[in-house]
């Protein structure tokens, strides 16, 4: 490393080296500590050799602190030589004396911060806010010729604003995402933020208004604003170490956001900024009514990252629940801010971050104050299932452990639940920890605990491949959680591999052959009180339709009725009345076997059927058929199937099917056109595979269900219709 970088000094070389050492370690020891998110400043008496330049008395050593996260965005990284590039235009900035590694030695601007003189959630004064405006007018005069060269990834344009805000949504993208995504991965996706957030949030930027570049600060908070004691300007920037060239709508975002103003107080501070750029860049407030949301929306996107990760990381080696409460409720602000502009599907409730967190934490080698030792997770079991004999409770809390730490990769979210692959020690295979999801509250009924199901299953015998329970309890927060047998590729924790295009003919078979295994489970050990019997199950899934219908939301009923489907419960029993379907004996229906409840298996073999959150008691028709509905199914292979299936299953249990198929069909047909519609008008779990793919053909379903019930599709002008329903190629 070369020797100190600086205005001349009366030292050079290794004297100055020697002085400067000299003065940082008298600064640890004797100066002023702020600290900044990335630096530590320390404000000292300035040294006599510095004299001649310090301008005052004292003067700020700053130290870079590598070790710190990377969450911000730099568009040069050295400030020092940025502060020398401005400061012949403005000559007010803070100067580097004296700059060595790490370390810089900057004149001291001496007055107090505008958050001393207006705390954050108190309006600011008039008189600061066009105060304010003037700053940020007077980097607007700021060109490119005056600053250091940029990086290759900037806009070619200095006019191109929407080339400039997909620039910083996908520098977020690979120097803050990425870059922290080994170590938070696992957190972003336990919260519902998903690896490719950013990316699609560049790929949905609009086409702007051109406005000409200039310096931004991108900073400018209270905290970063001194009112001087000296004569001059009132008011001084500090902090530019996060300056970038660029459109100067994207600086008053930052400090629309950062600065805390109120909602009342907006329209203020926006209007002082374009009176202000009005006399010194008059261009800059082209089109500044429809392009300032944009880059408000990039700044609440942008921060869920910092504000996620500094808060997770707030928590220190012992944290009391005050701690927790503090962490939790800067998390759920984030992604409330985040969740429009990021698109975020169910963002989880204060409740579910601070269990969230908790295990974050806990996993990460920190300990709540209330705690034992670190590696203690409290837990009780739930007397519904019985210890396993291959799974003690010493592997429930490594796995209760281990699931906090997980990466990215190892989390699933799906719409009903979070679940988390781990490994345990002593345990030969992984294993998956589940949690629900949402508010609990469901469009169909659930007729059946899942575990109950999963452990008849295991205890018949029968030849159907689905996970074991290995555990049901509540963890120390008061969260339910179930530890499954992890069902992917043998030994290995990775993506499972589902027939989304549908089954291959050795698959159909095997589904088949499981479908028939299902028929042999005793029923009677399900604690089943509804469609427990064969006679009238038919009736009963009408009937439950019609219950369902009946309780969607006023919203989803309204469009139901402009697009032409009933919305009476008299009138939908009316035509769901006209079909009556031979009786066949009762089994266990998984309920939803769409392709992503189906895994392939690496040796070849057949499926893994998995998420029988669904499953119930009834005609064994009925869940051949919703498969074929609900994944793409080739005409040879649905022939493969009904023969197959006919062939192998009891005759009671087929009996009268040739005709009674195209009922079910009917039914689930019917189904969709509400199921689906309610998540394209609530946008309920859009980013699930299955749930994408149906409302996508939306328009299709609903010619096809008012078709089967006699009734034709309404045309309407609404323009929200046109939305709702999407063509099968987007």
């Amino acid at each position: 490393m070369g020797g100190p970088s600086g205005p001349a000094t009366a030292l050079s070389g290794r004297a100055a080296r020697e002085a400067l050492g000299e003065l940082v370690s008298h600064a640890r020891i004797a100066g002023r500590l702020t600290r900044g998110h990335h630096n530590l400043n320390y404000i000292v008496p300035a040294p006599s050799w510095l004299d001649p330049l310090a301008g005052g008395p004292l003067v700020m050593v700053r130290e870079r602190q590598r070790s710190a996260l990377p969450v911000v965005i730099r568009t040069w990284q050295d400030e020092a030589e940025l502060l020398r590039s401005i400061s012949g235009v403005l000559p007010h900035v803070p100067r580097c004396l004296l700059k060595y590694g790490d370390v810089a030695v900057m004149s001291y601007v001496d007055g107090v911060p505008v958050s001393s003189v207006c705390p954050r959630g108190k309006p600011v004064d008039q008189h600061l806010v066009r105060a304010l405006a003037e700053l940020l007018a007077d980097m607007a005069q700021v060109g490119r010729k005056e600053l250091p060269p940029l990086p290759p990834s900037w806009p070619r344009s200095s006019r191109d604003s929407r080339a400039f805000l997909r620039t910083l949504a996908l520098a977020t993208e690979t120097l803050v995402r990425q870059r922290n995504w080994k170590k938070f991965g696992g957190l972003f996706a336990m919260l519902g933020i998903p690896e490719d957030a950013m990316v699609r949030f560049a790929e949905r930027v609009p086409a702007m208004i051109s406005r000409p570049f200039s310096l931004l600060h991108t900073d400018l908070h209270r905290d970063n604003v001194i009112v001087s004691y000296e004569a001059g300007p009132p008011l001084i920037c500090v902090d530019w170490e996060l300056a970038t060239y660029g459109d100067p709508l994207h600086d008053l975002a930052t400090h629309l956001v950062r600065m805390g103003y109120s909602d009342r107080q907006w329209d203020e501070v926006v209007d002082a900024w374009r009176s202000a750029m009005m006399w010194r860049r008059p261009k800059a407030v082209n089109g500044l009514e429809r392009d300032l949301r944009h880059y408000v929306a990039f700044e609440r996107a942008q921060s869920v990252y910092p504000d996620v990760m500094r808060a997770a990381t707030s928590l220190g080696e012992s944290f009391d629940q005050r701690d927790l409460d503090a962490a939790t409720s800067a998390v759920y602000w984030a992604l409330q801010q985040a969740e429009e502009p990021l698109r975020l599907k169910n963002v989880p409730d204060e409740k579910a971050i601070e269990r969230i967190l908790f295990r974050w934490n806990v996993s990460h080698g920190k300990r709540h104050s209330r705690d034992r030792a670190v590696s203690s997770i409290s837990w009780v079991r739930d007397r519904r299932v019985p210890p396993h004999p291959n799974f003690p409770v010493s592997a429930v809390q490594e796995a209760l452990f281990e699931e906090g730490a997980a990466s990215a990769d190892r989390v699933f979210k799906g719409t009903a639940h979070l679940s988390t692959a781990v490994r345990v020690k002593g345990v030969p295979y992984p294993v998956m920890v589940r949690r629900k999801v949402g508010a609990g509250s469901h469009r169909e009924r659930r007729f059946l605990n899942e575990h109950v199901v999963l452990r008849a299953i295991e205890d018949s015998g029968v030849a159907v491949r689905a996970p074991r329970v290995l555990a049901l309890g509540t963890s120390e927060l008061g969260d339910e959680f179930t530890i499954h047998s992890f069902e992917g590729p043998k030994g290995e924790i990775q993506a499972p591999d589902h027939p989304a295009g549908g089954l291959l003919p050795q698959e159909a078979d095997d589904l088949v052959n499981q479908l028939h295994a299902l028929t042999e489970v005793d029923c009677a050990t399900l604690g089943d009180d509804s469609y427990s019997s064969g006679a009238g199950f038919h009736e009963q899934l009408c009937e439950e339709l019609i219950r369902m219908v009946s309780a969607l939301p006023k919203e989803t009923l309204q469009l139901a009725g402009q697009l032409g489907l009933p919305t009476s419960s008299f009138r939908l029993e009316q035509i769901l009345g006209r079909h009556r379907v031979t009786h066949r004996r009762a089994v266990l229906l998984h309920g939803d076997l769409n392709p992503w409840n189906m895994i392939r298996r690496a040796d070849g073999t057949g499926l893994t059927l998995i998420d029988w959150e669904m499953a119930m008691v009834g005609d064994p028709l009925c869940d051949l058929v919703r498969h074929m509905h609900l994944t793409p199914t080739l005409p040879e292979i649905r022939t493969r199937l009904f023969e197959r299936w006919s062939q192998l299953l009891p005759e009671e249990c087929t009996r009268g099917w040739r005709l009674d198929w195209r009922v079910y069909r009917w039914i689930e047909m019917v189904r969709s056109a509400y199921v689906d519609l309610d998540r394209l008008v609530t946008r309920d779990s859009l980013e699930a595979p299955n749930v994408s793919r149906a409302v996508s053909t939306y328009a299709m379903t609903l010619t096809a269900a008012t078709a089967t019930m006699g009734l034709r599709a309404k045309a309407t002008a609404n323009p929200y219709l046109a939305l709702a329903l999407p063509h099968g190629d987007h």
